[in-house]
């Protein structure tokens, strides 16, 4: 029983049960309270039950942030579970697309995104009383961003109470950025062994080193189940493949039931793993298992260390996605994932030097992000220079410069006088900014609207903000091929996901659409996800004047053009089968799973370029460089080359080379020298078409300058006297110092005669 309020049952059972009185007594004492506790000592699930024993939720809502969907939702139905039958009415939640927040609600469990939406329209987060930011060790862009915001707004609102909490918190940079005190929950529900399995000399990777260390958790008569933790999909599948076919009943004498979980599984395979199995479960996941999510059930934990982690290079402009060694706060949460049902044993396939060499805490992805996103955010909500934001680790002037440049490339912005802090939005750009997209989706918007295809446009880039719609299960991949060839376009992965998207648009119910996504190897999900995203674009376009979709069809072509004013810096010219040259000296593949794979043009778009075990392009289509060129604008760099009079024409041209990051468009095209160098073409004019006499017939006052130089050069000869004709330099200066400027070609001095006469010349 809670000796607070027995109607908030806490659990006696969990570890924050004991020193529920001294969070209290620190949530009503302070405004700011940094809480550690390790994985399963209850924090995410009493935190709020505790605020409201301090007295909170009276005057306005206890917000509670995850930094995903299916922890805010599962977390809000298991406190609304633990409070009675008051908690459904007490507890809601609101995550992109769901809102369950009702009037009676005093515990609002949320996405930071969410709230950080919120504090786009309500400065002063008015409508809360107390904030709890859970999981704040993943240090990810809403986290850093929304504890920023919470450091600004503190001294204006006194009241406020935050909590910032996490089982591998960085207590001291914490407290010391919030000048906060620090409460620890020591223990869990069941203490973990952690054993340390280094890899030997012979190792075969860290696959068959888990697939081992498995059999021997399985040979073990003891009960429980086994949670593995790989960095990827494609070494997740290895590791189900090998460990099934290990894990032979008849050789154990007893059952076990193998299920992978990673982000692009399907919904229905992803609820398996929470499902009761005859015999043992054993659940080969991402890091997604590390906090986001709990497997019941799980007493043992195999650690391969290693996870997939996203780079942006700033200087390179390229997203990698590296596998690299996971902090000690990562290792200590994925090992607190089997101390939940009994005593968990951990085994770490490194050894312990290994563990305590590592970095404590993971590098704050605000650290090693594509900013642009967050400058466009930053402007809209006039937050300032984000050079001077109060982050608790800022990010490099590299990065920030890199963002501000791609936001000026899409024309989301203009900055006055190089000043960062003056930068300001574009009309463009305040409809960029309103619009829940990455900022080179948006500016395809924009263009959709001027190019007439913004029906097509919205559906393409709501399909690029969720995960790849299509699946395709490694024992049914012949299938799975099949079924998508059906949508496939084979010169564009973008009018691709525009006939998923025609299709599934004539079903009435959902219902059908289930059924169409298995039979088509297609996410429900995910489709559902696109949908909604879909929905909220058109809404956001609404307000505005010009976005109103068309009813015909849209042409590839101007689709394609569209899409391309976004994808500017990921375009690519073909130097052999598959390979492309791209901006910034880099070089990269189509991806094998894209539709033009093997038949891709002379120069491509890709929606991004991404590092895994080499740079692919993904989500691609051929385009033509004329488009490029209509496109870019002033991002193009033009060079041009041997001006020189041309007769047939009239006018002084020049070759001009135009290439865009560095990548050439055009070589030796013929210009008009004119408009690009007025001086240089008047000067040349000048002396090819009026001293040497090459401007053509009907000029009569170049005639009888000709002819009169004629004569007096015969003059000069008979007489044997050179200085009757007045030399090239002395004439140049008279014809310039008697024609305007603008005559600089055959057109303008026939336009000057006519207007003043050939008298003067």
């Amino acid at each position: 029983m809670n000796p607070l309020n027995p109607d908030l049952n806490i659990p006696s059972d969990l570890p924050i049960a004991a020193r529920a009185d001294d969070i209290v007594a620190a949530i009503r004492d302070h405004q700011v309270l940094i809480l550690a506790g390790e994985t399963g000592s209850g924090k995410s699930t009493q935190l709020p039950k505790l605020c409201l024993a301090a007295g909170l939720g009276k005057k306005g809502l206890i917000g509670c942030t995850q930094p995903r969907r299916i922890a805010a939702v599962t977390l809000a139905a298991r406190v609304a579970e633990e409070m009675g039958p008051a908690g459904g009415n007490l507890v809601g939640y609101r995550v992109r697309f769901r809102d369950q927040v009702g009037p009676e609600t005093k515990i609002k469990f949320m996405t930071d995104g969410i709230i950080l939406a919120e504090a786009a329209r309500d400065r002063l987060l008015s409508a809360y009383e107390a904030i709890i930011v859970d999981e704040a060790h993943e240090r990810s862009l809403n986290i850093d961003f929304l504890l920023g915001i919470l450091r600004g707004l503190l001294p204006q609102r006194p009241e406020l109470k935050v909590i910032i909490t996490s089982a591998t918190i960085d207590t001291e940079r914490f407290a010391a950025a919030f000048s906060a005190p620090v409460l620890k929950v020591s223990g869990r529900g069941y203490p973990v062994e952690i054993q340390y399995l280094p890899p030997g000399p012979d190792s075969d990777g860290p696959v068959a080193e888990a697939v081992a260390a498995v059999a021997d958790i399985h040979a073990d008569p003891d009960s429980g189940d086994v949670l593995v933790f790989m960095p990827t999909e494609q070494y997740i599948r290895e590791c189900v493949d090998l460990l099934r076919g290990e894990l032979d009943a008849e050789k154990y004498r007893r059952p076990a039931t193998v299920l992978p979980l990673f982000g692009r599984l399907a919904g229905r395979d992803q609820r398996r793993i929470f499902k009761p199995v005859r015999g043992r479960k054993i659940v080969v996941a991402t890091n997604v298992a590390e906090t986001s999510l709990t497997v019941p059930g799980i007493r043992y934990v195999v650690d391969s260390g290693l996870a997939r982690l996203s780079v942006y290079g700033a200087a390179s402009g390229t997203a990698r996605l590296p596998v690299l060694p996971v902090s000690r706060a990562s290792a200590d949460q994925r090992a607190g994932r089997c101390g939940r049902v009994g005593p968990g044993v951990c085994v770490r396939l490194y050894g312990e030097d290994d563990y305590l060499t590592r970095p404590g805490f993971t590098r704050p992805e605000i650290q090693r992000s594509n900013l642009a996103e967050v400058i466009l955010r930053m402007i809209s909500l006039s937050l300032g220079d984000p050079g001077r934001f109060p982050f608790l680790d800022p990010p490099s002037g590299r990065a920030l410069n890199d963002g501000f440049r791609q936001l000026f490339e899409l024309g989301a912005i203009r900055i006055e006088d190089n000043r960062r802090d003056q930068a300001r939005l574009t009309a463009a750009g305040r409809i960029m900014a309103r619009l829940p997209l990455d900022p080179k989706l948006s500016r395809m918007v924009i263009a959709a609207a001027d190019n007439g295809c913004l029906a097509e446009v919205m559906v393409i880039v709501a399909a690029l903000s969720v995960q790849d719609p299509m699946i395709r299960p490694p024992e049914h991949e012949k299938q799975a091929d099949a079924a998508h060839a059906a949508f496939r376009d084979p010169g564009s992965d973008f009018i691709t996901l525009i006939n998923i998207w025609n299709k599934a648009a004539e079903l009435k119910s959902l219902g059908q659409l289930s059924r169409f996504c298995r039979r088509n190897f297609l996410s429900f999900q995910r489709l559902r996800e696109w949908q909604d995203i879909h929905a909220q674009i058109r809404r956001v376009l609404r307000r505005d004047k010009g976005f109103t979709p068309g009813g015909d069809r849209a042409q590839p072509a101007a689709v394609h053009q569209a899409v391309l004013s976004g994808c500017l810096r990921s375009i690519g010219l073909r130097k052999e089968k598959n390979i492309y040259q791209l901006s910034r000296g880099r070089k990269g593949m189509v991806f094998p799973g894209s539709a033009l794979f093997n038949r891709a043009g002379a120069w491509v778009m890709a929606a991004e370029v991404v590092e895994t075990g080499r740079l692919y392009l993904r989500t691609c289509a051929n385009i033509k460089p004329e488009w490029i060129e209509a496109a870019a604008g002033d991002l193009l760099k033009r060079h041009c080359h041997s001006p020189h009079w041309e007769k047939k024409s009239g006018r002084v041209t020049a070759l001009e080379n135009i290439s865009i990051f560095g990548l050439p468009l055009a070589a030796n095209r013929r210009v008009d020298y004119g408009p690009i160098e007025p001086a240089a073409a008047r000067e040349i004019f000048i002396n090819s078409a009026l001293i040497e006499g090459e401007a053509g017939p009907g000029f009569a006052f170049l005639a009888h300058n000709l002819a009169l130089f004629a004569e007096l050069r015969e003059m000069e000869d008979r007489l044997r006297q050179r200085d009757l004709v007045i030399d090239a330099p002395a004439l140049f200066a008279l014809y310039d110092q008697r024609l305007p400027q603008w005559v600089r070609d055959r057109a303008s001095l026939r336009r000057f005669i006519k207007r003043d006469g050939d008298k003067g010349l």
